[in-house]
């Protein structure tokens, strides 16, 4: 650690599992979105950074959480066997030296040990615990790795401050200790994020951003909780990190909120059911109750009756009222007044503090009329029993519709819970059972019959039949399973029964990896979203102050009775600024729109790659496997001496030795024409050049050009033939005996079927498409053509992928990357926004924020459109919020009395407020019904 001045302060941060520039960029983003974090260096080894104000501890952890949140690791988890201590003060003590020193991140001590994480060197924290007069080392235990991780550390200068040590010593420590980590696999990343602890929570007695905003400080302020995504659409949580469960518990409760830990998300459904039922029945009966009583008061004063108080029989009569609004307060209205003492007692300010404040306010001054009318001048004694009544009646409407529209949002994500069966039929010893689900395990045999489900992720073993895998993939076309095929969880057996051994149990199927992945994507926040949280946490305390403002110019210059005026306007402005539309605007929207994409085979990682999606300039697309098949095949065969079936019948003869995808597509073509193969002898390859054999007593060569001109045969009266095949995309390959070419064979990979369809329709939004090639330039523009693309990029190597894309983001486009291998990871991860073929592989998909479960690429533009639609929405749903407050707060207060002469009630201004969150949840759902084109579903 250096400090630079009193308010930067200088630290770098050893790191470990990042393993490529992707992961870099990962992180770098995640810090960015840091206030009071500035990265000075970043790579895959440690992190520099500069962290900004008086006190740097609370940004520095941020970084740290939002870091391992990643899936990474920072620093290290040392266990240290402690001596010495024999009290609670001396524990107390040794704890609160550790939490002076910024870069330890936390720690859990006892009179025995302590277990520390921790930038410092395992040296440097001995050390600490030795100046306090106690004895520390690391234990050898459970924590071998970290003491030889440490032993480079060893030689470290002994004069470095008691922080974290000088970047440059610090960078070549990191160097030296993560060395094997930064050559291990890509797979290790994949691993590392899978380790991240995940748990979920049902959340209760939220109703407004405010809350969500108090909830997330509340959890994120426990001990081992490296990040926290509230969402309040769905009352959940999910949190990441290694925290006791009891603890983020016990820490919502301290807050005044509820929660609930869940084990799984059938669990979770359950638990929100059974919530969303009781909500909605107590929300009914509150709406009956208020409704029941204040729609009669409103009607007698609407209808002539009197609303003062003139008489002794007047007090008796709305002394009755007052009692009965009370009751309807106590009961109805109970949750209100309990929210907003509960933020009260935590110094906040909900939504429900504003309906607290209104309604109670008009209740105790219509009351204090009743009981004392002489204390008012004559024209202030009018009572507003009904605005009270009519207010919980109306907000409580708005929360009963908005709580069935809420529960529709997650309708998506119970259709894919529901793909599971519940049983599943287990074989042994020759007999089948029929067993719950969680009983069956990894390795296990099943069989599946005709029409039913399949319950687990396996490899056939015997049978053959055809699996509708539509609600997984968005595939239409039943898929032809045999002997060593994978079936997945949740699928339909169309025909025959099937044997198959359970690979993939519980978590491990794909089914419930992708419920994972649209579980937390729709639980994400996009900027936004951020945006409104923002002005949330700021927004009931602003319109408390704006009441109380308004309330006083009434009081001061309004005309007689300025008290009646007073309580009119400031209860009209409490009630109207409820804040719940803004927060509904965009987490329903998120939900809706990511649920929404999983129903048709598309995967959104995170809300911010959808709000990212739908700002895309241009779109590359690897080349081989995602706009062609990635498998070569014979396209074109020219005999020039010789029967075609005999001469392609010698050449699969000679490629037969080679593992070239070439040569495996003239083996697979001989196959398909059922050709017998002559036999071949005096075998001989010279890589990337061709091979030849003896084939009948004679020699025959297979291969390119350069193979031909160095055995010496004729080539140039073939070229007009070589040269039509280069301009439909083909490969040229020669077939040749000592004498002369014999045939010409043209390989190509073909385009699949959608592709120029689904180019066209990319370009008719507006999107650059760009192909991204290894091939020869004229092979690569002649597919090109085929498909409509202007732009190809060629004969770019595989590691240069990611940095055509940086280039072209330095002409400020924003970019996503179409890929499916593994060597197109660095450059999804480079792009904006990396999209994924759910038949690439594991690495490519982890690199994505976007994949394609389904083979056809015209689900692209449906996401991309999808994207639009949900960023269009959630723009509404926010102007809506705004532009609903911003106008109506102003005309609450009264600023239209001195041009109309008329306030706003209460009563109406309690049915905007209930109205507008009814209207942000009505269009945020309208993205469940968003249109996607049949064809290329």
């Amino acid at each position: 650690m250096t400090t630079t001045d009193t308010n930067i302060t200088d630290y770098t941060l050893p790191l470990s599992g990042l393993s490529c520039q992707g992961c870099v960029k990962k992180v770098t983003k995640a810090l960015e979105d840091i206030d009071g974090i500035r990265i000075e260096e970043i790579d895959t080894q440690s992190v520099s950074l500069e962290a900004l104000g008086e006190s740097t501890e609370y940004p520095l952890r941020q970084a740290v959480s939002a870091i391992e949140a990643l899936g990474y690791q920072v620093g290290e988890h040392y266990h240290l066997a402690l001596s010495g201590l024999n009290c609670g003060r001396c524990v107390a003590k040794v704890e609160a030296a550790l939490d002076e020193q910024p870069t330890v991140f936390s720690h859990s001590v006892s009179k025995t040990e302590a277990h520390v994480h921790t930038s410092l060197s395992a040296d440097t924290l001995i050390e600490l615990v030795d100046q306090l007069g106690y004895q520390a080392e690391l234990a050898t235990d459970d924590n071998q790795s970290a003491h030889t991780d440490h032993e480079a550390t060893s030689d470290m200068d002994s004069d470095t401050e008691s922080g974290a040590e000088p970047s440059d010593s610090a960078h070549n420590r990191s160097a030296a200790s993560h060395s094997e980590q930064a050559h291990s696999s890509s797979d290790d990343t994949v691993k590392a994020t899978s380790n991240v602890s995940r748990q979920q929570y049902v959340l209760s007695g939220m109703t407004c951003a405010s809350c969500v905003s108090s909830v997330e400080n509340a959890i994120s302020g426990v001990d081992g909780v490296a990040n926290v995504s509230v969402n309040l659409a769905e009352r959940s949580a999910i949190v990441k990190g290694n925290a006791a469960p009891d603890a983020i518990v016990e820490a919502v409760e301290n807050a005044g909120y509820g929660a609930e830990k869940v084990e799984d998300d059938n669990d979770r459904r359950e638990r929100q059911q059974h919530q969303q039922a009781a909500e909605l029945k107590n929300f009914k009966r509150s709406t009956i109750a208020g409704l029941g009583l204040g729609g009669p008061i409103m009607a007698w004063g609407i209808f002539g009756g009197s609303m003062t108080i003139q008489s002794s029989q007047d007090q008796w009569a709305w002394g009755a009222v007052a009692i009965l609004t009370l009751l309807l307060l106590a009961t109805g209205g109970r949750h209100f007044f309990a929210n907003a003492w509960q933020a009260l007692k935590h110094k906040r300010a909900t939504m429900d503090t504003l309906v607290a404040l209104g309604t109670g306010a008009a209740w105790l001054y219509s009351t204090a009329v009743v009981v004392a009318p002489a204390l008012f001048p004559e024209q202030a004694r009018h009572v507003y029993f009904e605005a009270s009544a009519m207010i919980i009646g109306l907000i409580s409407l708005g929360h009963a519709i908005e709580a069935r529209a809420r529960a529709n949002t997650s309708k998506a994500l119970d259709q894919l819970l529901d793909l599971q069966p519940p049983t599943a039929l287990v074989i042994e010893n020759g007999q089948e059972t029929e067993r719950p689900l969680d009983e069956v395990k990894q390795g296990m045999t099943l069989r599946v019959k005709p029409g039913a489900k399949v319950p687990v992720d396996g490899e056939v073993v015997e049978g053959s039949s055809y699996i509708d895998e539509s609600m997984l993939t968005g595939e239409p076309v039943p898929v032809s399973k045999q002997q060593g095929d994978t079936l997945h969880a949740g699928t339909v057996n169309q025909k025959g029964s099937l044997t198959f051994k359970a690979t993939g149990v519980g978590s491990d199927t794909m089914l419930a990896r992708i419920i994972d992945l649209v579980r937390e994507a729709q639980s994400s926040k996009p900027e936004l979203a951020k945006l409104a949280d923002r002005i949330s946490a700021v927004f009931v305390p602003i319109v408390v102050a704006i009441a109380l403002i308004t309330a006083a110019i009434w009081y001061v210059v309004g005309p007689e009775p300025s008290v009646s005026y007073m309580l009119v306007t400031a209860t009209t402005v409490l009630i109207i600024a409820c804040p719940c539309a803004l927060g509904l605007a965009t987490p329903l929207s998120v939900t809706a729109a990511v649920g929404r994409a999983a129903e048709v085979g598309v995967l959104i990682r995170d809300a911010d790659a959808l709000q990212t999606a739908a700002k895309l300039h241009t779109l590359v697309f690897d080349k081989t496997g995602t706009l062609t098949r990635g498998q070569p095949e014979v396209t074109h065969v020219k005999a020039i001496n010789g029967d075609q079936e005999r001469l392609m019948a010698i050449a699969a003869s000679l490629e037969q030795h080679s593992e070239h995808p070439l040569a495996q597509a003239i083996v697979n073509y001989a196959k398909a024409q059922d050709l017998s193969l002559p036999t071949s002898n005096d075998f001989n390859s010279e890589s990337g050049k061709g091979i030849q054999a003896q084939i009948d007593g004679a020699r025959y060569f297979i291969g390119n050009q350069a193979w031909m001109d160095a055995q010496g045969i004729e080539t140039a009266s073939h070229q007009s033939d070589i040269d039509a095949m280069t301009q439909r995309g083909e490969t040229a390959i020669y077939l040749a005996n000592t004498d002369s070419v014999q045939a010409l064979i043209g390989v190509s990979d073909p385009i699949r079927d959608d592709a120029i369809e689904a180019v066209a329709n990319l370009q008719a939004q507006g999107l650059e498409v760009i192909m991204l090639s290894g091939d020869h330039p004229d092979t690569a523009n002649a597919i090109g053509r085929q498909l409509g693309i202007d732009h190809v990029i060629a004969g770019v190597l595989p590691d240069g992928k990611s940095e055509q894309i940086q280039a072209l983001q330095q002409q400020g486009k924003r970019v996503a990357m179409v890929g499916d291998g593994i060597n197109d990871a660095p450059a999804l991860a480079q792009a904006d926004v990396g999209v994924a073929m759910g038949s690439g592989s594991d690495i490519a998909i982890e690199s994505a924020q976007i994949t394609l479960m389904h083979q056809h690429l015209g689900a692209l533009a449906n996401a991309i459109a999808l994207s639009q639609a949900a960023v269009r929405n959630m723009k509404q749903n926010l102007f809506g919020a705004f532009i609903y407050n911003t106008l109506g707060i102003p005309v609450a207060a009264g600023i239209l009395y001195p041009f109309t002469g008329m306030l706003l009630s209460p009563v109406i201004a309690g049915g905007a407020m209930a109205l507008s969150s009814i209207t942000v949840v009505t269009n945020a759902n309208r993205l469940r019904f968003f249109k996607i084109k049949s064809n290329d579903k």
